[in-house]
């Protein structure tokens, strides 16, 4: 999520800027809610043009394609010129350049890799219309397949905004949301269904997932049907993150079938042959390469495109005309880069496409604001001249000073003056920290009145210059008092205080459901029973449970930090290289492992309530969780499923997908990991839960076994005590447990799950009981026999010390092998096919 900003100081900071005078223009990354901007659009019905005024409402965000932003409206020269556009309502506007630097060098990198050339959606107008008029086909071709065109959003008008530097286009605002996460036990059904089997559709669940898994899936070959090839790996399932650009229209609620829009034909990246980037793009590659497209984009085949409108002529009966266009703009888009992987032995021979390459590189320049008006007729009339400019631009970070000065009047002026007047350098230098600043305080490095201080202060400035190079977060802990001292409270203070504090507690409660209307994880109906019913005592001790969990979040890291420390120092003769190495491994190791020191005080605190209640089932999930690393955070939100469903649902939901959200790319809300997340910590417990019922209810006609316990741990020790003799006779010596760790992991594993599967009608707390004791067993017995073939080299410290560890091992690799085999028991009424 953006961090909050002040626009009004941004306003006050664009002000100054502008006070200062200088000869060049402002740097521009991006727009804030009120500005009001002017532009000529274009039509992509018709080609007729207007003058448009718009006020932005809104930023909704931005990506390697562009950023976008909802905007009103305000007036419209000549009125109904464009087709859709209403003075007074609002459009989603997207400017096909990111916000961000690092996202746009990253994007150009590789378009350059790909095809030689400057990402022509940005600075190309007539690739920028191809991509619309494209879009104006999918939307027809979808009402055709799908009954209704407004499954694709509508495109009014494109046009270039030169203060940005970018093509951008006008359409449609769709009012809604990706997804909603939605409850289901029936995972397992869920799974068969998507291999395809044949299911009873009233016991499936997951009906907004289901009903976007399969438009899209249709939507692409849709895609595929009329040439659109390359449009499809917008809406691939595959890649996970193409999700987000199917949106459910607001007001669809009542029905999963209904409602949804493809919203995004813009690609951000090109997808290189030897770059994958997702999962599904290793098969998209392939694809590609068959239709001869070693870089995909955003190509599609005109002449499948033209057979199917054909097939369709009376549909397409009023788009003739905008096909032709379209045909053109491809012509002249396709040609408008060397791209080597498609153009081929052309290169060397077809002088109009080095034309057109040429015109556009002039054309894509003045679009950019690289060079003035001037300058681009000089060099569409001297193609010498223009190829000089190119290769000038190669030259890192000096040739876009040359550029500057060469062919752009106002940069020209800007650098003149500050080498000739004291008083402009002054005024450009300071321009130039209020630019900064403006940046900084809209990425959160620095709060409002800091900002202010540092716009007026070259000494203030130059102490953050260096810390911009780091994280937003981190830059501003580092220089912000007050941010940090907040944040060390949140940390370690905050979650005392809600441990002992019920109203606070509340309150916290009252905070997360807001949050959760927010983002649309929450109905107001579930809002008003979660709110309803804060007060009663079992949801206090649940919350209470949960600020004891997030006390034990930064425990691990202490420890690692700590246990790590203490290497470096107790290792002062160790080589540097060597060192260093060893401690990043030691604090890595501590994040990796399933259970670690966090993860034991939460676990121990879950069993010290369940002794102190003599209760198991208030805690018989989160008892189990509570010990694993990452899951055990969900463990009390998942123990509320059974008396607080909607509370539990919230919980989940708000827990396990907010940490997704850090991922880049594909933890993007409403991507595929999110919902994967939700359903692993959430769904797929529940559908578990009711198996386990199931299972629980068929054992009641067994009677309870034990006595097979004996054998499985009379057959484990004897597997280890082999592997010890065996050992013995080629080395000399009983071996340590790291020595054969394999094996002292599986044949406890295997011990556990055939000490849960052989119990009978055992209940499964006594089921998991025996499997403990088993691996228990096991690890005193094994300690005596390694003790034996040794012949007593061992020491007695040392034989305590090993019984100890073999006997903590085994016990928790048996019982995590008695869990999996429980958890992976299948359901006695499925049918044996999906199980």
């Amino acid at each position: 999520m953006a961090p909050e900003y002040s626009v009004e100081l941004c306003n006050k900071l664009v002000t100054r800027f502008r006070a200062a005078d200088l000869h060049r223009p402002q740097r521009i990354a991006r727009y804030d809610a009120g500005t009001e901007l002017a532009y000529e659009i274009t039509a992509v019905s018709g080609a007729s043009k207007a003058q448009v005024r718009l006020v932005v409402e809104k930023f909704v965000g931005g990506g390697f394609a562009g950023q976008v932003y909802r905007v009103r409206v305000l007036q419209l020269t000549p009125e109904e010129a464009i087709p859709g556009i209403v003075v007074g309502a609002s459009y989603a506007m997207k400017i096909l350049i990111p916000p961000s630097g690092f996202s746009r060098l990253f994007r150009n990198v590789l378009y350059w890799l790909g095809f030689g050339g400057p990402f022509q959606l940005q600075c190309n107008p007539v690739a920028a219309r191809a991509g619309a008029l494209w879009q104006k086909f999918i939307r027809r071709a979808a009402k055709i397949r799908f009954g209704d065109e407004r499954t694709v959003v509508d495109i009014h008008a494109t046009f270039v905004d030169h203060d940005l530097g970018s093509c951008s286009e006008l359409s449609e605002w769709i009012e809604g949301r990706t997804w909603r996460l939605e409850v289901d036990d029936h995972l397992d059904m869920l799974k068969a269904w998507r291999k395809g089997r044949t299911l009873d559709h009233a016991q499936l669940g997951s009906g907004e997932y289901r009903a976007k898994h399969t438009f899209m899936a249709d939507f692409v070959k849709l895609l595929h049907d009329i040439g659109a090839h390359e449009f499809a790996r917008q809406y691939e399932w595959s890649t996970c993150k193409s999700q987000p650009n199917c949106l459910k229209r607001a007001g669809t609620e009542d029905d999963p079938q209904t409602g949804l829009v493809a919203v995004d034909f813009r690609a951000g990246l090109a997808l290189l042959p030897f770059l994958p980037m997702s999962p599904g793009d290793f098969k998209l590659i392939f694809a590609g390469l068959k239709r001869g497209s070693i870089v995909q984009f955003d190509r599609g085949s005109l002449s499948r495109l033209e057979r199917f409108v054909s097939q369709h002529g009376h549909d397409f009966a009023d788009m003739r005309q905008m096909l032709d266009e379209l045909k053109a703009c491809e012509n002249i888009y396709r040609n408008s880069v060397p791209d080597i992987t498609h153009n081929h032995v052309r290169l060397l021979y077809d002088g109009n496409l080095w034309r057109t390459i040429f015109s556009n590189a002039v054309t894509g320049w003045k679009v950019r604001n690289i060079i003035d008006d001037r300058h681009a007729e000089k060099f569409r009339a001297c193609k010498v001249g223009t190829l000089l400019f190119f290769l000038v631009g190669l030259i890192p970070f000096l040739g876009k000073l040359i550029r500057r000065i060469w062919a752009h009047a106002d940069w020209r002026n800007h650098y003149g003056a500050m080498l000739t007047s004291w008083d402009y350098f002054r005024r450009a230098i300071k321009a130039r920290i209020t630019e900064k600043v403006i940046t900084w305080h809209r990425a959160g490095r620095v709060n409002e009145q800091r900002a202010a201080k540092v716009a007026e202060s070259l000494c203030a400035f130059l102490c953050h210059l260096p810390l911009s190079i780091l994280p937003a977060g981190l830059h501003r802990f580092l220089t912000d008092s007050e941010f940090r001292n907040e944040k060390l409270v949140f940390i370690f203070v905050r979650p005392i205080k809600l441990y002992f504090n019920p109203a606070l507690r509340e309150q916290w409660l009252r905070d997360m459901v807001s949050q959760g209307q927010k983002k649309h994880i929450l109905s107001d109906e579930d809002s008003e029973t979660i709110l309803s019913r804060i007060g009663e005592p079992f949801i206090q001790k649940y919350l209470k449970s949960l600020a004891v969990h997030i006390c034990t979040l930064p425990v691990t890291q202490i420890v690692s930090v700590f246990v790590a420390a203490v290497f470096y120092i107790k290792n002062p003769a160790m080589d540097p290289t060597e060192r260093a190495l060893k401690v990043g491994a030691i604090l890595v190791l501590f994040q990796i492992t399933p259970i670690s020191p966090g993860s034991l005080v939460r676990g121990f605190y879950v069993l010290y309530m369940v002794i102190k209640e003599r209760n198991f089932r208030d805690y018989n999930i989160a008892v189990f969780l509570g010990f694993f690393k990452y899951i055990g955070y969900l463990a009390f939100p998942i123990q509320m499923a059974y008396h607080y469903p909607a509370l539990a649902r919230f919980m989940a939901g708000h827990w396990a997908t907010d940490a997704t959200h850090i991922v880049p790319v594909f933890g993007e809300r409403g991507a595929l990991l999110e919902h994967w997340v939700f359903c692993l910590f959430y769904n797929w417990p529940l559908t578990i839960r009711r198996r386990m019922k199931k299972i629980a209810q068929t054992r009641r006609s067994l009677a309870p076994r034990y006595w097979h316990m004996g054998l499985c741990t009379a057959a484990a020790v004897s597997i280890l005590g082999l592997a010890d003799y065996h050992y013995l006779l080629s080395v000399g010596r009983v071996p340590l447990l790291k020595e054969i760790w394999w094996l002292a992991g599986i044949v406890p594993l295997v011990c556990g799950a055939v000490a849960s599967l052989g119990s009978g009608g055992a209940v499964l707390g006594r089921r998991i009981v025996a499997a403990t004791l088993c691996g228990i067993a096991v690890g005193l017995l094994y300690t005596a026999v390694s003790l034996i073939l040794s012949s007593g080299l061992i020491g007695a410290p040392g034989a305590l010390t090993q019984c100890l560890w073999r006997v903590f091992v085994f016990a928790v690799i048996s019982t995590i092998g008695a869990l999996t085999t429980e958890l992976s028991l299948p359901d006695p009424d499925s049918d044996p096919d999906l199980t």
